[in-house]
């Protein structure tokens, strides 16, 4: 009996024939996400939240709920709070990763321990606070809580050439912080900090006024010899 209950255990826990997806698969998870937010944010059931730790957690879990429901992306899973893949001392906000399933994309493989996709969730504006710079969602002068600056940095996503970036807008709206992030963006060029130059500005891709949701991109040359990377900017007005 106890042979029979390990037989099942083993293969209920290993990963499913490889999957080979393209490279630009990448566009399509971004696309999924951002059509979960604004029903997220929407929806009546979920209780009223300001925190980024609070909203992320939410969020987690509707994507979660939202993967295995839907046809084509039940074999993902979204988690929080891990350890970056090469400064194990870091952790990310949130990450997707395969559930069960071994997934080649461009020549690379991952699995349940891998992360496909790292995620950065910053609220606009930046809550007050001690040592907190209202700059934070790209750059912060007393730490390196910039969510920018710690992939250009290298401390998170030092192994993608693509993460993605969630902004809870809770004051103004999207052009709003859209124009001031570029203003902050030409102050760091203009102050000669260290790395940051015009092409780090966020591009405006699409902007739905009535759902009151954007997606931007960005690419960022990094430190250490690091190729560049895509952010790809989800912002949400809560």
């Amino acid at each position: 009996m106890l042979a029979d209950e390990e037989e099942t255990s083993i293969k209920a826990g290993a990963l499913g024939e490889g999957i080979h997806l393209p490279g630009e698969w990448f566009a399509s998870l971004i696309e999924f996400i951002a059509g979960v937010l604004p029903s997220w944010r929407d929806d009546p059931a979920r209780t009223i939240q300001t925190s980024e730790i609070a909203l992320t957690a939410q969020l987690c879990a509707r994507l979660n709920s939202a993967s295995r429901h839907s046809t084509g992306w039940d074999f993902l899973q979204f988690r929080r709070e891990e350890p970056d893949d090469i400064r194990k001392g870091r952790s990310i906000d949130l990450v997707v990763a395969p559930s069960g399933a071994l997934l080649w994309i461009a020549g690379r493989e991952y699995n349940e321990y891998r992360t496909l996709l790292p995620i950065e969730c910053k609220r606009l504006p930046t809550p007050n606070g001690k040592d907190r710079d209202e700059r934070e969602y790209i750059f912060s002068q007393s730490s390196s809580t910039g969510g920018i600056q710690r992939f250009k940095a290298g401390h998170h996503g030092a192994a993608h050439a693509r993460a993605a970036m969630i902004g809870y807008v809770q004051g103004q709206g999207i052009i709003y912080w859209h124009r001031q992030i570029e203003e902050w963006i030409d102050g760091l060029v203009a102050a000669a900090v260290h790395g940051w130059s015009a092409e780090d500005k966020l591009d405006l891709i699409k902007h739905y006024g009535l759902a009151r949701f954007a997606s931007l991109q960005s690419t960022h040359h990094r430190d250490a010899g690091l190729k560049p990377i895509l952010i790809d900017h989800l912002w949400i007005e809560m």
